[in-house]
């Protein structure tokens, strides 16, 4: 596709987000209780930022790139010539589902790729959003969303696709490698992970602590890189924890179930 047709998309994929702000807000509460701020911030502005930046540098990224030669190409003038992969399956995941399914769509309609979204069923507000909007914005001989759970999933992944892009499990992500290895299809695979956090005497506590707190906290913890534990001595774990106590209440209320600035846990299923 054309670089004008490229950056016609993604105006229109940043017009579908801004022009459709309050409804998108109102599915990630619905999903997820998400404070408004936080789904304007994580959600909403860094996919606009992301958006932005590919419409800026698409012309510099399309250009062909002069190699050094070899001895095999002494008489040549070698270059790299960046062509689209084709169609791509994007499978997006429900902690964040706005940004983690649009993320990977931006550079792959700034390379000249069609798309098939699939949003995470987990968070069934905002995929009913997605599935409305997307085709109302962008091309839709290009770009198709396709909406359920695991049959879905399953038999979109028996359909052999040119690259696939996948946020979530790393048991999920065992099963996509193994389908895309049927088809030799390249993939990147966005898993969750461990992260620890180490506290010393030497820290600020009180700035640590906020840090630590917001790390965990935002999403309800629901994020690949939030801590999952802390590294400490026992003096420090008594100093932060009455740290800890003191900014939950400050931030969430003595009753955080009941605060609107608290995101919920997705199901109960991922509680247990």
């Amino acid at each position: 596709k054309s670089i004008e047709w490229r950056i016609s998309q993604l105006k229109a994929l940043d017009r579908m987000l801004t022009e459709n702000e309050n409804e998108i807000l109102a599915a990630l509460k619905s999903d997820l209780n998400k404070p408004q701020q936080d789904s304007i911030l994580a959600e909403i502005d860094f996919t606009r930022n992301e958006i932005i930046s590919a419409v800026r540098n698409v012309h510099e990224w399309s250009k062909d790139k002069k190699v050094k030669k070899s001895l095999v190409t002494l008489l040549d003038q070698p270059y790299l010539h960046p062509e689209p992969y084709g169609v791509a399956l994007i499978i997006g995941a429900w902690n964040f589902p706005i940004h983690l399914l649009l993320a990977p769509l931006i550079p792959a309609i700034a390379a000249g790729n069609c798309a098939v979204l699939k949003p995470s069923e987990i968070s069934p507000a905002t995929s009913d959003i997605i599935v409305d909007l997307v085709p109302k914005y962008l091309d839709t001989k290009c770009f198709t969303v396709v909406a359920g759970g695991v049959p879905e999933t399953t038999e979109l992944l028996k359909e052999k696709f040119d690259y696939i892009f996948y946020t979530g499990s790393t048991g999920v992500g065992k099963i996509i490698a193994a389908a895309a290895a049927k088809h030799l299809t390249p993939i990147t695979l966005e898993l969750g992970g461990k992260s620890p956090a180490f506290v010393d005497d030497c820290s600020n506590l009180e700035t640590a602590v906020k840090r630590l707190l917001f790390g965990k906290y935002n999403n309800s913890g629901q994020i690949c890189i939030a801590p999952d534990y802390v590294l400490c001595t026992k003096a420090v774990e008594k100093k932060l924890i009455p740290l800890m106590r003191k900014s939950i209440k400050e931030w969430y209320t003595e009753n955080p179930k009941d605060s609107e600035c608290y995101c919920r846990i997705i199901s109960t299923r991922h509680v247990e």
